[in-house]
């Protein structure tokens, strides 16, 4: 889903989590579709997918009645402390609420319309009054309710429930474009699943990986954009280099475009080319260590996942330890899954195979640019995208 950066002012967060990235996963046997829409990395790929919604699918606040075809999108928290989710629709029916406080190891089942485009993320360390809330990070102009998208730096899951030339595909990622505050996944929840219950594989949970620690993600970020640096020693002097110093394990990150605000390397402007706008060291160690984020304006080739319409969705907040890179590993696979509807045999037998799986994801890994210690996060994720059987 391309990215337009937002440059807004940032908060900190002071707010701590057990484990930390991005993870996203398909869980189940996807609806078959007619529509043809073409991966970002195909030649025949329409970029303007948005063009129905924009014209035919003005947002309303919602949230939709049974009649509407309503999808089920829940909101779980499992993190060691409360959160506070915003959330913003851009076209079709919302949910019908714009931010809530979550409890830690709670959940909330709330519903959209079919053709619901609209992002989800996380709010941390807020206080709340009445119908105001003040948050350190993703704060939306001091409102629990927002109507608008959160300050920066701030992950988010963003979806398209009615993208592609027809309208009959789902289009959804993870951004990074805006900085980092909090940990974040997406599952899907099946077609024929309609209570929001979260299944997957009981053989081969979907995606196949490891579980991460702290240790092994805390010092991704490059220091100069680091939203909340740890405290100078005693004698108010950084010791070199500066990481050799602790990090928190939370740390929000700002994205270049938070901390330059520059045209450049906001992709926008006369920058608003793929041909002139690159990658920068940020993008290049957010990739390092989550390689299916978007972590820059054009980085759609590795980041947008293209699925047929149908089922829904879960957005978790502090997954336990993932790190996904299912559309290096599962390009081919994922391609037939975007233009024909399903999986056909030989591919659904090679996403079940866990020795193709890892040599995939060592084949295709994202080249290192992190420390050694950011690093191990995605050389160990062995990923894949598993079809319930």
């Amino acid at each position: 889903m391309r990215q337009v950066p937002s440059r807004k002012g940032d908060g900190r967060s002071t707010t701590s989590s057990r484990n930390i990235f991005v993870a996203l996963a398909l869980a189940s046997q996807l609806p078959i579709a007619n529509a043809i829409v073409f991966p970002s990395t195909h030649p025949n790929y329409k970029t303007d997918y948005l063009s129905l919604n924009k014209r035919y699918n003005p947002a309303r606040r919602g949230p939709p009645e049974d009649w509407n075809g309503r999808i089920p999108l829940k909101i779980t928290n499992t993190c060691s402390e409360p959160i506070w989710p915003g959330i913003t629709t851009q076209h079709g029916v919302g949910p019908g609420t714009g931010g809530f406080e979550l409890g830690a190891g709670e959940s909330r089942d709330l519903w959209v319309g079919p053709t619901w485009q609209g992002r989800a993320w996380g709010r941390t360390n807020c206080t709340v009054n009445g119908e105001s809330a003040g948050c350190t990070t993703g704060d939306c102009f001091g409102k629990l309710n927002c109507e608008f998208s959160g300050a920066v730096p701030a992950t988010l899951a963003e979806f398209n429930l009615a993208g592609g030339v027809s309208g009959r595909q789902t289009f959804y990622d993870i951004s990074l474009v805006d900085g980092y505050n909090i940990p974040v996944g997406i599952n899907y929840i099946p077609a024929d699943n309609t209570s929001g219950t979260v299944y997957t594989n009981s053989t081969y949970p979907v995606p196949w990986e490891p579980t991460e620690t702290n240790n092994s993600a805390r010092d991704w970020c490059p220091w100069p954009l680091l939203s909340m640096p740890p405290e100078k020693p005693g004698d108010g002097v950084y010791p070199y280099p500066d990481d050799n110093i602790m990090r928190p394990d939370f740390s929000p990150c700002k994205s270049q475009c938070a901390a330059t605000n520059s045209d450049k390397d906001c992709c926008i402007g006369s920058w608003h080319d793929p041909n002139k706008c690159k990658p920068g060291l940020y993008s290049k160690h957010a990739k390092s260590i989550c390689p299916d984020a978007y972590s820059f304006a054009f980085d759609d080739q590795t980041s947008t996942f293209i699925i047929p319409s149908g089922g829904g969705w879960e957005v978790v907040f502090c997954p336990a330890g993932r790190s996904t890179n299912i559309l290096r590993t599962m390009g081919p696979q994922l391609f037939e899954l975007a233009s024909a509807g399903y999986l056909s045999q030989k591919n659904l037998d090679l996403v079940n195979n866990l020795s193709y799986i890892e040599s995939q994801s060592e084949k295709n890994a994202a080249p290192s640019v992190a420390s050694k210690s950011a690093w191990a996060v995605c050389a160990a994720a062995v990923t894949a995208l598993l079809m319930a059987i």
